[in-house]
């Protein structure tokens, strides 16, 4: 009765050294020797590596802890995973551009002039009026018909207000009505009907006959309140509009097409003047008086 259980012991241990002397004749293959347990009676299989794969695996994982033991960071694959990712150029140019400020040399007005790329949203009727209003009322908007009341006045512009305090005097507030009736038909009146900005944008690079060129034309060229660029009917019509009206109140002499051409056409230049002045400021400013250069979208 014990013949049957010995006879197989016998069997799987011949078929056992069989599968070991394969497996020594050939090192390299990867054998995997199955075991089969009989006495549970569940037919279940456990497989465990042959010596040699054993043997191999053991080699590359030691060449494996060798590579990353010369490589303190972990090897150079690590090394590229763990090293942070390089920030990108930034253009340092553009927001080192000096802002604009609210007032030239700390007087003449500045309140429309808007830093280089800065984004603003569309003027409303209200903002402007309001612009209108301070260019009219500001302290300091007294200068520039002070400068034309004396220019005029060498001239002789109009002669019936004759020399002298008087005369300058007549000069300076004529003058000062004609740049109120200006501003607001230039600033409210006309782009408040033909929905113009009248806002002046610097452009702030290039060269200086570039900067200047753009500067004097946006005289006769201007953005709408959707951002497109168009005939600056502000301006033009705007000073021509109160050129005209000017005639109300000039010497009778003086009310002549000739002389409203003249007055219109110094109405448009000193605008351009003043923008080649908005353009430049901040690079004069910056230069003068060391002002620190910040975004271009920053006004002080």
């Amino acid at each position: 009765m014990y013949a049957a259980p010995v006879g197989c012991v016998l069997i799987s241990c011949s078929s056992l050294t069989a599968q070991q002397d394969r497996t020594a004749a050939d090192p390299s293959s990867a054998a995997v020797i199955t075991q089969r347990s009989d006495t549970s009676g569940s037919g279940s299989e456990t497989q465990s590596p042959a010596p040699s794969a054993v043997a191999s695996l053991g080699a590359d994982s030691s060449s494996g802890a060798l590579s990353d033991a010369s490589h303190p960071d972990g090897g150079p694959q690590a090394a590229q995973k763990d090293a942070p990712a390089s920030p990108a150029p930034q253009n340092t140019s553009d927001s080192q551009r000096a802002p604009q400020t609210k007032r030239i040399l700390g007087i003449i007005p500045n309140f429309r002039a808007i830093s280089t790329d800065e984004k603003l949203p569309a003027q409303s009727v209200k903002e402007k009026f309001v612009t209108a209003s301070e260019d009219s009322f500001d302290y300091s908007s007294i200068f520039i018909p002070a400068m034309l009341a004396g220019y005029s006045m060498e001239t002789v512009a109009t002669p019936e207000f004759h020399q002298g305090a008087a005369g300058y005097a007549r000069y300076f507030w004529h003058a000062a009505v004609d740049q109120t009736s200006e501003n607001y038909m230039v600033e409210f009146v006309v782009p408040s009907i033909t929905h113009e900005d009248t806002r002046y944008y610097t452009m702030g690079r290039g060269g200086f006959l570039k900067r200047t060129g753009y500067a004097l034309s946006r005289a006769v060229v201007t953005r709408s309140d959707s951002g497109k660029e168009v005939f600056n009917a502000s301006e033009v019509i705007g000073a021509g509009a109160s050129s005209g009206l000017s005639s109300l109140y000039y010497p009778t002499r003086e009310r002549s097409f000739g002389n409203t051409g003249k007055a219109w056409g110094i109405d448009v230049g000193v605008d351009g003047i003043s923008f080649v002045a908005k353009e430049f400021w901040p690079d004069i400013n910056h230069w003068l008086f060391h002002a620190d250069k910040t975004s271009a979208g920053t006004q002080q």
